[in-house]
């Protein structure tokens, strides 16, 4: 094993992850979806450098992106909340606007195991996105505790460590 697929199996292993929960109403005493998120990650041996609750604004969530993008001790982040139809949701474009790449197989396949598993055809009403910015891997699923269950156990936890080895390997393809 050459050294840099070394340093890749041992990120991947541990990941450091922004958490933010996207909510106008939640606070750190009752964010039930952001808890479960950090919970999960740390089951797994990842890791949280930074968990926030922010209001449900386009501004506020690009911001919150861009200091993670900045961030060395950041590899991933993960989002919940804002993701619906309503005119004060605004996660899935903020996220959007804020790609290099996008991940389209995340929202599809949520919205599939959603309708399968979970609500039926109101699994059309989730934007659940994720892509890659600045070498930063981030994924937005709806703020409901079973929709974070189910994006983190069926999707995230078990992809993430590709995800980020996919990201670094790319980085050192660019060297």
């Amino acid at each position: 094993m050459t050294m840099m697929e070394e340093h890749c199996d041992q990120v991947t292993r541990s990941i450091r992850c922004m958490v933010l929960t996207v909510s106008d109403s939640s606070t750190y005493e009752n964010d039930q979806s952001g808890a479960r998120i950090r919970s999960l990650l740390e089951e797994k041996g990842h890791s949280v450098s930074e968990y926030q609750i922010i209001n449900s604004e386009y501004s506020l969530i690009q911001h919150w992106i861009k200091i993670a993008a900045t961030r060395a001790d950041i590899d991933a982040i993960l989002i919940t909340g804002g993701t619906g139809i309503a005119l004060h949701d605004t996660t899935h474009e903020a996220v959007r606007d804020s790609l290099d790449k996008e991940m389209p197989g995340f929202g599809e396949i949520f919205r599939h195991l959603s309708f399968q598993e979970e609500i039926g055809t109101a699994a059309i009403l989730s934007r659940a996105t994720a892509g890659v910015r600045d070498g930063k891997a981030i994924f937005s699923m709806p703020g409901a505790i079973g929709a974070v269950n189910l994006a983190m156990k069926r999707i995230i936890l078990p992809e993430i460590g590709q995800v980020m080895k996919e990201i670094l390997m790319d980085k050192v393809r660019a060297y």
